[in-house]
Parts: structure tokens; C-alpha cells; sequence
């Protein structure tokens, strides 16, 4: 039975994938709480995900502060709230996401093909400034602090699978690990992750991938995958790059041959070849060939090799919903710990997002959502649903003359404005 668009149907999926009571114990474990608790811990965790979108998506822990005030009617000392910014309450996020990657997913088959893998992934990276005496990040500049989040996304369950956070200066490839789990998968790459002893790595372990052939490879070709009409011209024993202006096909379907070093044992490094399939599909405005090399079977044609590697979009898609919706890079910090600490928030942020997606995917599963579409306007909601959330916790309402006045007003009397400056110079006695 589908669930019903009540009232309470958003609460209840947030509420069921981080009950109160599992975000208590995991901050007791990480020593995360105080004794004499003045601050609801579970409140904080939700205000961290949800506060950016009712302060306008900055990722401050002042704008966190009123996202909580708001929603629990409670005054907090702002020295009080900053020290719950801890190691300790970074490591309960991070133990948050990893619980709620195992739990969120939007299974969605773009194609009955895809099936026949475990999953379509795609990893990538993307950089951030941060604030420049965060000299733990240093960027590729001088003078600069610079971040770089590494990501593996799920394109079958619409989710993340991986993430690291480096400094800028990492290269994004070193994070992508190889091993026994590549099995079945079919992994999307761009040329900041191209290696051909990489590719290897994922064939000998029986997984995928699709990769954007390299503008100076010129492999040599050792055999052709499909049969051509007419007097078309051999390529077999040639290279690529003697033949590429020859042509005129609307496709290349060909076997490669690619020279690489093996990984260094001791001070020995041998070389290799193995042989992966060369693609191309010929664009008709540019007169020339996109190409990529890929160990897929021959059931799959140019045209659907060229379309999967067009998935790649999609972490670039997601990488601006990251920093556009939920404030990825908006951050007003020097401290190291903190700034780690809004990351996993604004990747907690992400995930919540989607457990919210699958389960409307799931009440409608023939209607479309948009990531882009839906991360703008589940931002509209995230006030109301904090505020939902804390009266669940039992905080009361908010008492809305009282907030506007605590907020609106003046903090510092000494601070005086602009007509109180100029009615102070009149005060002011006049030297003869």
C-alpha cells in the first residue's frame, strides 16, 4: 500500500531515518553531548541539515543559530552554541551519513540493459575555496585554501556511494580505489581519472567502464568489431591517429592495443599491453570523432556507448546542486574541524534530500522529479519542516513577537545607528 500525503508523512520518513533516539546514542558514544544538556542534540543535527535553506543558504554557524532559535523557541548563548562545534559533533554527522547512505536509495532503471549491472557509477571531484588561513587545505595558488570533495555517485540508486575530503593540491584519481568491489559495476569516468592501468585494474576484477579517449592516444588497432557496407577502408594493423582523418563512417568500432606500466614492485616497473574496445561516434557539425575506450561487449552500440558516458552530467549536476542549494563552499570559518564538519553537513543535507525523493518516487513511480527541480523546491518547505520536527521533539511553538524582536533588534547598544549618529553631533557642545 502506498503511503498517503498526510500531513505527518514527511516527519515520519525524517524521523524514521535518524530517530531521536538513534542520534542520542551515537552522541553519547561520541562523547558529543554534555552533561547538563542546554542544547537538544537531535535539534542541532537537524537544523544543521535543514537550517541552511530558512537562512538563506549560508552556511555560517551564526545562520545555524537562529535556524534553531527559530524552531525550538529557545535562546542560546552564542558562546554556548559555537562549542558544540566540536571534533565530537563531526564525527556524529559523519556517523549519521554513513548510516543513512546504507538506508537511502531511489532505485531508477533509465534502461533494461543497465539491469545487467550492479550499478552505474560515476566518480568525479569537484574544488571549493575556503578561508584562507585554512592552511590545512592548501590550493593550487599561493596566499589561497582550497578544497577538493571527491564523490563515487550512484546513478542506479540515485545516491552517494563514496566521498573524501582533500585539499586542493590531491589529485582527484588518487582517491578512486580498485579491488574485488568493482564487480558487476559499470563505472563512468572524464580524463582526470584516465590510466590504463587503472582500466585494467577494473577488467581483472570483472567490473565496466566507459572513458573519453584521451586526444593524443593512438593505439594500434588489432581487430574490427563490426562489418562495413562497400569498398570501407581496413584499419586493422594501423593506428588511430594515421586513419582518423581518413574517415568518413558514421562510427568507429574497434579493438586497441594500449602500452601502460605496471604498478612498481621494489625498483622494477614492467610494462604491459591489453587490448579494450575504441569507440567513436562521428559529429556531423564539427566533422569530426567523440571517442572512447570502454571494455563493454559488442551489444552495446556506439551510439549507447556515447549515450551512457553522457550520464557523466549528472555529477556535475550534482555538484551544483550541492553548492547553489545547499551552500557547499558558503563557509565563514578558519577552523579546520568546522569546516569539515559543514561538508558533511551539506552532504547529510544531499542525502536527506533524496530519502525524501525515493519516497514521493514511490507514491508516484511513474512521475518524474527532477534532482535540480526538487532540491529548489524542497528548500521552500525546509522551515515549516524544522519546525514541524521540533514540535514532534516537544518545543513548543514559537512565540513570533518575541523572535521578532530578539532578532530584528540592535545587539549591541554601543553600536549606534546612522540617525543616532547624527543626533549625537547636534548634542554635541560647539567650540567657540
Amino acid at each position: 500500500m502506498k503511503p498517503e500525503l498526510s500531513p505527518t508523512l514527511i516527519r515520519r520518513r525524517l524521523t524514521s531515518l535518524f530517530p531521536a533516539a538513534l542520534i542520542e546514542g551515537i552522541a553519547r558514544e561520541r562523547d558529543a553531548v554534555e552533561r547538563h544538556r542546554k542544547i537538544d542534540i537531535t535539534m542541532l543535527v537537524w537544523s544543521l541539515i535543514l537550517g541552511f535553506a530558512v537562512d538563506g543558504e549560508t552556511r555560517s554557524i551564526a545562520a545555524f543559530q537562529r535556524a534553531y532559535q527559530t524552531a525550538t523557541n529557545q535562546t542560546v548563548a552564542r558562546s554556548s552554541f559555537y562549542d558544540r562545534f566540536t571534533p565530537e559533533f563531526c564525527d556524529l554527522l559523519s556517523d549519521l551519513l554513513a548510516h543513512a547512505l546504507e538506508e537511502v536509495a531511489v532505485p531508477h532503471t533509465i534502461a533494461p540493459q543497465l539491469t545487467q549491472f550492479r550499478d552505474t557509477m560515476i566518480a568525479d571531484a569537484t574544488v571549493f575555496r575556503l578561508h584562507r588561513l585554512l592552511t590545512a587545505f592548501p590550493a593550487t595558488h599561493e596566499d589561497q585554501s582550497g578544497a577538493q570533495l571527491y564523490l563515487v555517485y550512484n546513478v542506479t540508486k540515485r545516491t552517494l556511494a563514496q566521498f573524501d575530503l582533500t585539499d586542493e593540491r590531491t589529485h582527484e584519481s588518487s582517491q578512486f580505489r580498485t579491488g574485488n568491489w568493482l564487480r558487476g559495476r559499470l563505472f563512468l569516468f572524464d580524463l582526470g581519472f584516465y590510466s590504463y592501468r587503472r582500466f585494467a585494474l577494473i577488467d581483472e576484477n570483472d567490473g565496466y567502464f566507459v572513458s573519453r579517449l584521451k586526444a593524443n592516444a593512438n593505439p594500434r588497432i588489432v581487430g574490427e568489431r563490426r562489418k562495413w557496407r562497400g569498398r570501407a577502408i581496413s584499419l586493422t594493423g594501423t593506428h588511430l591517429q594515421d586513419q582518423l582523418s581518413k574517415l568518413t563512417r558514421k562510427h568507429i568500432d574497434v579493438t586497441g592495443e594500449f602500452e601502460f606500466k605496471r604498478r612498481k614492485y621494489g625498483k622494477r616497473r614492467s610494462r604491459a599491453t591489453i587490448e579494450f574496445r575504441v569507440v567513436g561516434v562521428r559529429n556531423e557539425d564539427t566533422d569530426d570523432y567523440h571517442l572512447y575506450v570502454t571494455n563493454l561487449p559488442d551489444e552495446f552500440t556506439p551510439e549507447q556507448v556515447a549515450a551512457l558516458y553522457s550520464l557523466r552530467w549528472k555529477v556535475e549536476l550534482l555538484f551544483r546542486e550541492l553548492k547553489s542549494r545547499y551552500g557547499l563552499e558558503k563557509f565563514e570559518t578558519g577552523d579546520e574541524a568546522i569546516a569539515e564538519l559543514l561538508v558533511t553537513a551539506a552532504l547529510l543535507t544531499l542525502v536527506v534530500s533524496r530519502a525524501l525523493l525515493a519516497m514521493f518516487q514511490e507514491i508516484e513511480p511513474d512521475v518524474e522529479y527532477p534532482e535540480e527541480r526538487w532540491a529548489t523546491d524542497r528548500k521552500v518547505v525546509a522551515q515549516p519542516v524544522l519546525a514541524d520536527l521540533a514540535l514532534a521533539l516537544g518545543h513548543p511553538p514559537p512565540n513570533l513577537p518575541e523572535l521578532v524582536r530578539r532578532e530584528a533588534r540592535q545587539p549591541e547598544r554601543s553600536r549606534l545607528t546612522l540617525n543616532k549618529r547624527v543626533a549625537q553631533a547636534f548634542n554635541t557642545e560647539v567650540w567657540p
